[in-house]
């Protein structure tokens, strides 16, 4: 049986790490609200998911932050503070690397938003080097809704086993799998290098 032909990778927590503490200790300088009380509105909130599912642009969730917050400042000062909650996992960023040295395609497939997606893009260069990106609020709807896999189908012109895809999260790769994809649940680099190796895409 042939390789995959492309390699999807969830963000958060697979390439990235995130904390929003990181956030919402600034926040709190501008804020009259403590940074517990902030992170409680912000860390995987329903405002936040109104966001990342593209039901909100990002004036109108900077705006109703605001009001709930009392946010001292405007959209300028709060979008980079915002975004800015991102560790890079360095042994995944040189996994990526590899894969990309030895010709495979590579697709970034994230519930994210345009906030957080500038930060990274300016931050980190590595983001830059993949032929495709698939985020939620882009599309409107989240994984694990298989919409969105569809659309990561569309992209890459790939179905079924073409398709390995990692993840921390195990209901978004149950759906993967349910599709035919090589999906895996990341762990930790070393389980998903041996996952690569074991599906021949990497020595």
């Amino acid at each position: 049986m042939s390789p995959p032909q492309v390699v999807v990778f969830d963000l958060g927590r697979v390439l990235l790490d995130f904390d929003y503490r990181l956030a919402t200790d600034r926040l709190a300088q501008h804020c009259a609200l403590s940074s517990d009380e902030i992170r409680r509105r912000l860390d995987q909130s329903p405002l936040l998911h109104r966001y990342e599912s593209g039901q909100l642009s990002d004036e109108q969730f900077f705006a109703e932050f605001q009001s709930a917050a009392v946010f001292r400042g405007d959209l300028a000062v709060f979008g980079p503070i915002f975004g800015d909650i991102f560790t890079p996992i360095e042994p995944m960023i040189r996994l990526h690397a590899e894969l990309r040295t030895r010709g495979v395609p590579t697709l970034i497939f994230s519930n994210t938003n345009n906030l957080a997606v500038r930060h990274i893009r300016k931050r980190y260069p590595f983001f830059n080097a993949f032929v495709g990106y698939v985020f939620s609020y882009e599309h409107g709807v989240m994984k694990p809704d298989a919409r969105l896999y569809e659309v990561v189908e569309r992209a890459t012109g790939c179905v079924g086993g073409a398709l390995f895809y990692l993840d921390d999260r195990p209901e978004n790769v149950e759906v993967a799998l349910g599709r035919g994809w090589h999906a895996v649940v990341h762990v930790s680099p070393e389980t998903s290098r041996r996952a690569l190796q074991a599906a021949g895409l990497i020595a």
